[in-house]
């Protein structure tokens, strides 16, 4: 199973996260299949692909928890629902 999730990179005590599609047994910051996004935490700044991610949520990707949220930030999990109907 496909999900999108957050990898961990940046140094000690000052994190920035990559949103990927990886394979829900691949380790967190392990192997993934494509890079979607980008988060920065500390400066809130998002960036993300959004062709690439409803590609994945349309071929049946799970969003994990915090990749949902910003997913909903930025408003694209409000035109994947409205897309589905």
């Amino acid at each position: 199973m496909v999900k999108l999730r957050l990898k961990r990179m940046g140094a000690k005590k000052q994190p920035s996260y990559r949103i990927v599609a990886a394979d829900s047994r691949a380790p967190r910051d392990g192997r993934f299949i494509e890079e979607v996004g980008f988060y920065n935490p500390r400066s809130n700044e998002v960036k993300v692909n959004e062709e690439a991610v409803m590609k994945w949520l349309n071929n049946g990707a799970q969003p994990s928890d915090t990749v949902k949220s910003i997913l909903s930030r930025e408003g694209i999990m409000k035109k994947f629902h409205e897309q589905k109907k």
